[in-house]
């Protein structure tokens, strides 16, 4: 779909869903561009990039007391101009009620969403998916969350086939308190996949992979503590890998420390970990500068390392 479609289409989504008094539509967005001194093993240079900027539109729509609508329209926006204007992140309709909330279309699987805010460095160079599998958002799915019963809640991503002679694939999760904890002083998941197709960022897997993934956060004494750990192995070769992940923050006035370490242990290759630091100030609610520095120990590939300072703002 080339770019005119895109923007007619979005045009017509919003020009449709406006006029109902009924329901609610928000826009919202995020501008995140960092100028970077980057070394991907290849040699360094500089760049300019954007880190998942996006422009959404989503809301609700009550159809009767305890029965709504929900949908959500997401687009990453590529601010920098090196690639596509356009493309879809998490687009879905679905209905929400007493039974819990049911979505089709494009959808993190729920064990992307286990996650919950643990990985600090999401959406730049020291994300998880860079040695790990399992950051996944697919399209053909339907998700399923449960009502939350003593601040446990299930949910499940089924991802059709979609072809003659492939395979569903599934992903479930039990979640327990608030990932951004503010109701509850833990967050903690158990997340599981079964025939998900994924791949590594630094190339190091792809295939189909079963993956079990264990999520943890809280505080103590004022610093906000992560633990992950995951096994995941590739069905078809039986290659597996076991990782762990922990990541720190703490803030104080307009500042906020941030420390992150992953470590991916393959059985058969490569160890594979790497460690980010950054410094993030608060000018606003809406905004922030940031830097960070990347830096991963790829064993018999050649080192990466990353360098970068930033400006966010929400909307």
């Amino acid at each position: 779909m080339n770019f005119s479609k895109k923007v007619l289409l979005v045009s017509m989504f919003y020009t449709a869903t406006v006029p109902a008094m009924a329901a609610s539509v928000d826009i919202y967005g995020r501008a995140d561009v960092s100028v970077q001194s980057s070394d991907d093993g290849d040699g360094r240079f500089t760049e300019i990039k954007s880190n998942a900027s996006r422009l959404g539109f989503k809301g609700t729509h009550e159809l009767s007391e305890g029965l709504e609508v929900v949908y959500k329209a997401e687009f990453e926006v590529d601010i920098d101009g090196d690639g596509e204007t356009f493309k879809t992140r998490n687009q879905y309709i679905g209905l929400r009620g007493f039974f819990g909330e049911v979505l089709l279309g494009k959808n993190d699987t729920m064990l992307k969403q286990s996650q919950g805010k643990v990985d600090i460095f999401s959406d730049y160079n020291g994300d998880i998916k860079h040695l790990w599998v399992g950051e996944n958002r697919l399209s053909d799915t339907i998700s399923y969350k449960s009502p939350k019963f003593k601040g446990l809640q299930f949910g499940l991503t089924y991802m059709a086939e979609d072809e003659i002679d492939a395979e569903d694939a599934y992903s479930m999760a039990v979640f327990y308190g608030d990932k951004n904890l503010k109701k509850s002083n833990i967050y903690a998941a158990v997340a599981f996949d079964s025939d998900v197709k994924g791949k590594s960022k630094d190339g190091a897997v792809s295939g189909h992979f079963e993956t079990m993934r264990v999520t943890v956060s809280g505080k103590i004494a004022g610093v906000t503590l992560g633990l992950m750990l995951q096994n995941q192995e590739e069905i078809a070769t039986g290659a597996e890998m076991d990782g762990v992940m922990v990541s720190a923050k703490y803030s104080f006035d307009n500042i906020t420390l941030k420390g992150q370490f992953q470590a991916a242990d393959h059985k058969v290759g490569d160890s594979r970990n790497g460690i980010t630091a950054g410094i993030d100030y608060k000018l606003a609610k809406s905004t922030k500068l940031y830097v960070f520095y990347t830096s991963f120990d790829l064993d018999s590939a050649n080192d990466e390392d990353y360098l970068a300072a930033g400006i966010q703002y929400k909307f």
